[in-house]
């Protein structure tokens, strides 16, 4: 883990330079796992971001704010009774633990001033956001750790707050560089020197050791065993400068990123250790880099988890679905054999008079065929002829009419498994949380999904996606099948003109003539885009269909984006999503 104790203390210098003073103004809880004080000062408002999620666990101010719940969760209101315009006095952190006090002067309801702690833990799957009151009691927490989880150190109101477990390493800040070393030197000959670094020295990282092994062995691995008095030396001399740079907290924060620019560590050093296999940068504050580093993965994390949500929502109603048809088209099957109904009543009726009550079935010829070939027919004894020969034919028309019902249920089904198909489709083009919120909005609408009472009208929709053809033409893209629907039926003129992939779930594409009569470029274009937000975006080739919109209708009683449209003509575009960006118009 990149954010360790000495990093820390790097963002403890970063927060008292920037908010110490500033007030809470508002406090929110997007998730179970992290916090945003939004801090006022007179240098201006900051977003203080307080994260306990295992694999992203963090303080630092942020820019970007994930999407908070429409009711506030329980902690959330506790905290705004007790927070909301408290000023930040102070930032605290023992040793190089990787802990963080956050001590707030404020009033209780009596009118006195007291001092309210928010301790941010920073220990991966075991961190954790603590609120504290003056005399040491745990007021509540963001995760609450009873006997059953732990039997080390609970966390629970009305406790008394303690520091987690010590660790049996120096601290830079207080042990000297000849004890230090001294303490890598005792570990076994065959350790690694990174690992005898991490297991001797506390609050840093591997990322860090492994540097100060880069650094002393001029990029050799080195083992304890191996290590001769000029590379004691060399590490001295580099533990001392570490331990310099730890106390003053006046390293940089860089960042290494591989060669697809994904974000591989960072350190309050220089990253020397990769070499050219990796990218170093200098970012422009450490609360920046720890933006631009968990940012990305926390919203991919965040949308992976209400995708999950969805998708299960979908692939459920997609199996109950297809079963339904299987079944369906089985019993479709056993009504196509009808006629042998109505026959068996024909060759029963013609033949009453040689047939008498109380057998269980008869031998008749068949004068349907031309052979005449002998027929066995069952017969209830306890029916006459004539009711037997009724029987079959009331099986014929309950078996008649069963047909037509399933026909048409069978139909039906088949387009709710196709508008089922393009929501799918939506969900893997979903780039944003904006976007699955709309689409759960879509499937709420549509009955998939529980809606509270209560639920306030959603919102309007965003917003299609808006490009420009090479030569000028305006062209929009819908995002999903409320947008498809308003793009085509209500923006659109009719003689602009529609595109859609054949035969494939997409997105409904609209070049806007304005009068003017369109270009090959331009049509060109809008099929490449048709192409790109289809389920073919990844084909080499994609039949995209197009008409114009006066030619597209909605049948009435279809799902949202299921059109027909007819007088169309099929052009082949090669998806490019390089060239779709290209196209883009950013407000």
């Amino acid at each position: 883990m990149a954010l360790d104790g000495a990093f820390l203390r790097h963002l403890k210098r970063e927060i008292e330079e920037t908010a110490l003073g500033a007030k809470i103004d508002k406090i929110y809880q997007p998730n179970r796992d992290e916090l945003v004080l939004a801090l006022r000062a007179r240098a201006g408002a900051f977003k203080l971001l307080l994260s306990a999620r295992a694999n992203s666990a963090r303080v630092n101010f942020t820019e970007s704010v994930p999407e908070n719940p429409k009711e506030p969760p329980m902690l959330c209101m506790l905290l705004r009774k007790r927070l909301t315009g408290a000023r930040l006095n102070g930032v605290r952190q023992p040793g190089l633990e990787r802990v963080l006090f956050l001590d707030f002067g404020t009033v209780n309801e009596l009118g006195d001033e007291v001092t309210l702690t928010l301790a941010a833990e920073v220990m991966g799957m075991y961190s954790n956001v603590i609120l504290v009151d003056g005399g040491g009691k745990i007021v509540d927490a963001l995760k609450r750790v009873d006997a059953s989880m732990s039997s080390e150190r609970l966390v629970l109101p009305g406790l008394a707050y303690r520091l987690p477990p010590p660790q049996d390493k120096l601290c830079l800040l207080s042990a000297g560089r000849e004890e230090m070393v001294k303490r890598v030197g005792s570990m076994p000959g065959g350790t690694e020197l990174s690992k005898a670094l991490l297991s001797s020295l506390q609050g840093v990282s591997p990322v860090v050791c492994r540097e100060l092994q880069h650094r002393t062995g001029m990029g050799r691995d080195l083992k304890i065993a191996e290590m001769t008095p000029e590379l004691w030396e060399r590490l001295s001399f580099f533990v001392g400068r570490l331990a310099e740079t730890v106390k003053n907290a006046d390293g940089s924060p860089y960042m290494a990123a591989g060669p697809s620019k994904k974000p591989m560590d960072f350190s309050f050093l220089p990253i020397e250790q990769y070499g050219a296999s990796a990218v170093v940068r200098r970012m422009g504050g450490f609360s920046e880099l720890l933006d631009a580093f968990y940012g990305e993965r926390d919203r991919m994390e965040r949308m992976h988890v209400r995708e999950q949500d969805l998708l299960r929502v979908l692939t459920t109603a997609s199996d109950r679905l297809s079963r339904k048809i299987n079944a369906q088209q089985a019993d479709l099957e056993r009504c196509a054999k009808r006629d042998r109904l109505r026959v068996c009543g024909d060759l029963l009726s013609a033949n009453l008079y040689r047939l008498e009550k109380g057998r269980s079935s008869v031998e008749l010829p068949n004068f349907y065929e031309e052979s005449a070939p002998a027929v066995t027919i069952r017969l209830n004894p306890a029916l006459s002829p004539s009711q037997n020969a009724q029987k079959y034919y009331k099986e014929y028309r309950k078996a008649k009419t069963a047909q037509e019902v399933l026909t048409v249920q069978i139909r039906n089904a088949k387009h709710e498994l196709a508008y089922l198909d393009t929501v799918f489709e939506e969900l893997s083009r979903a780039a944003n949380e904006g976007d699955l919120s709309e689409i759960r909005a879509e499937l709420a609408e549509q009955g998939y999904l529980r809606t509270r009472r209560g639920t306030k009208r959603r919102s309007p929709a965003r917003g299609a996606m808006q490009f420009r053809s090479g030569d000028g033409f305006r062209i929009l893209a819908g995002r999903n099948n409320r947008e498809n629907d308003l793009l085509t039926l209500k923006r659109a003129n009719k003689n602009d003109l529609w595109f859609h992939t054949k035969n494939i779930p997409g997105s409904h594409v609209i070049l806007f003539l304005d009068g003017r009569r369109p270009t090959p470029q331009a049509i060109a274009e809008a099929a490449l885009l048709a192409a790109c937000f289809s389920r073919g975006r990844d084909s080499s080739n994609v039949a995209v269909d197009y008409t114009k919109v006066r030619y597209v209708s909605k049948p009435q009683g279809a799902k949202p984006g299921m059109v027909i449209y007819e007088n169309n003509k099929t052009i082949f575009a090669a998806p490019d999503r390089q060239a779709a960006e290209r196209l883009r118009v950013t407000k």
